[in-house]
């Protein structure tokens, strides 16, 4: 794996890396391609996740440039979906040249469970339960972004993780996100960030990413969600393992919003 496409820097509010720090980092790692996803996640609770965008296009593009001859780099965003913000978010799909869009849920009636606080009147099943529903609300009616990040964020935060959680348990509501991904031409994401949070998973979870796959699903970019320097390419010789045996013979990269598949071997 040698392409990146998930990561954070200080244009988002919880990361202090720079776009330079990050590009360096990807060189000495050997990766070819990254692209840089920063937040922008809007009516998130305090302190909240904004992106300059001007500053964005001036900084990005220059790097991009200066490191041209050591490694590709592309320019994304992490948009935060969430239903009422539809026309902003596609306002913000048409006024820039992004290379990338992903688009996730982190916002769940008001908070984002890494925060606290969505589990406080939940149970596991009941919550993510409601998560799914409400992606799959998201994902019928927004349709400005290219690939659907981290699926199964929610079961990081349960009060037992992932101990209830399964595929086949949420199966209705999960197919439906996935059929609903490939009729409209976008892609899912192989999260390693499950790793890191020792869930004992990538996001989304194997099976997931095998009924995803039998479903005809073929996009599919692979993210750290790296927010520090150790975290770039985190686990990444494990998330191709993952891939072919899924049955996936290729990732995908995205430049100028167009997919481009890589092949694993």
């Amino acid at each position: 794996m040698k392409a990146d496409f998930h990561m954070h820097t200080n244009f988002s509010t919880d990361s202090q890396m720079s776009p330079e720090e990050v590009i360096k980092r990807a060189i000495e790692l050997g990766l070819n391609t990254i692209c840089i996803t920063d937040h922008q996640d809007m009516d998130f609770p305090e302190p909240g996740f904004l992106v300059d965008f001007e500053k964005y296009f001036q900084v990005l593009p220059r790097l991009q440039e200066q490191y041209k001859n050591q490694i590709d780099v592309r320019i994304g965003v992490e948009l935060g979906l969430q239903l009422h913000l539809k026309e902003q978010l596609e306002k913000i799909e048409a006024t820039y040249p992004f290379d990338f869009i992903l688009g996730s849920i982190h916002v769940l009636d008001g908070v984002d469970p890494h925060c606290g606080g969505y589990f406080a009147t939940r149970t596991d099943e009941a919550g993510f339960q409601e998560a799914f529903e409400r992606t799959l609300d998201n994902l019928r009616y927004i349709k400005c972004f290219d690939v659907l990040g981290h699926m199964d964020y929610v079961v990081r935060y349960g009060h037992e993780k992932a101990t209830h959680y399964s595929y086949q348990k949420y199966a209705d509501v999960i197919d439906e996100i996935l059929r609903t991904l490939i009729q409209d031409g976008k892609g899912l994401e192989l999260n390693t960030a499950g790793l890191k949070y020792g869930i004992g998973f990538a996001h989304p979870h194997t099976d997931v990413l095998k009924r995803y796959r039998e479903l005809g699903g073929e996009i599919i970019t692979v993210g750290s969600d790296a927010h520090r320097p150790e975290h770039l390419a985190y686990e990444f010789a494990v998330a191709k393992d993952i891939l072919l045996d899924c049955g996936f013979k290729y990732y995908t990269e995205f430049r100028a919003r167009k997919p481009y598949f890589c092949a694993l071997s």
